[in-house]
């Protein structure tokens, strides 16, 4: 007779026997090139050899309430990871940790983080919290309490997966933000689509006039790299520039080219 444990008790086994992984992908400035940082982002290996999609596995740790667990594990892996290479390679780069829906509201989010912080050492001003609109639209007036307390202990915020949810322009104004993320859906036919030129130069535009940088993702192509740039987009991330990559793979980076990812980088 088989038997299989249920699908939460197997990421609860995974979390136990140190199965979950960390992978890094690179965060450039557009103008310059130069690395700036780099988003965590967590993996879960198979037996295979490959890894479990995260669409797979993130959406039920979210509903059975173990992504908290989770959130934290990657959380604090990943800040006391940065803070290595901060010391070790005297480089200011900034970390980006996404915060599920149930993480960001929950009660003991900023006595988590603050305590991963003092027990690393690396400055608040190194993270980035990422939350998606629609996690930030959910019970707006609460998220922006949130925000503002993220933002009084100097942790930088950006509003994820843009213009594919249900922002309100009138709270958009009003959330702390530091960073919009244009969507990789709005990237991946530019410059060949003409609509999503539009909407891209139209989000550049506005964050900016709004005082936000602006993050694009899903860039792969040097054409698409080209036209963001000339947008005016901030910073990028997408297979043109790494794709996310093991600890030891993106320190290699951070080796070879300190304060420079070439356009052409590597894919892992």
């Amino acid at each position: 007779m088989s038997f299989r444990l249920p699908f939460h008790q197997r990421l609860a086994n995974a979390l136990s026997y140190n199965e979950f992984r960390i992978h890094y992908q690179p965060v450039v400035d557009m103008q310059t090139s130069e690395l700036i940082g780099m988003e965590a982002l967590c993996r879960w290996p198979q037996r295979d050899q490959t890894f479990a999609p995260p669409d797979s596995f993130i959406p039920q740790a979210e509903t059975s309430g173990f992504i908290i667990q989770l959130g934290e594990w990657v959380m604090r892996n990943a800040i006391e990871q940065t803070k290595k290479w901060v010391t070790e390679y005297k480089l200011p780069l900034r970390l980006a940790v996404n915060l599920s829906g149930r993480q960001f509201m929950h009660h003991k989010l900023l006595e988590t983080v603050q305590d991963a912080l003092r027990q690393s050492g690396l400055k608040a001003e190194n993270l980035d919290f990422e939350i998606t609109e629609t996690v930030a639209m959910q019970n707006a007036e609460d998220s922006i309490g949130v925000m503002r307390q993220i933002k009084q202990i100097g942790i930088g915020l950006s509003l994820d997966d843009f213009g594919t949810g249900y922002s309100s322009l009138s709270y958009l104004k009003r959330f702390p933000l530091d960073i919009l993320k244009i969507d990789k859906s709005f990237v991946q036919d530019i410059p060949a689509d003409q609509n999503d030129l539009a909407i891209v130069s139209a989000i550049t535009v506005m964050a900016l006039a709004l005082n936000l940088k602006v993050l694009a993702e899903g860039v792969e192509t040097e054409a698409q790299a080209d036209f963001l740039r000339e947008c005016g987009v901030t910073y990028a991330q997408g297979y043109l520039f790494g794709r996310p990559m093991p600890a030891e793979d993106f320190e290699e980076i951070l080796k070879s080219h300190p304060t420079e990812v070439p356009l052409r980088a590597k894919a892992h």
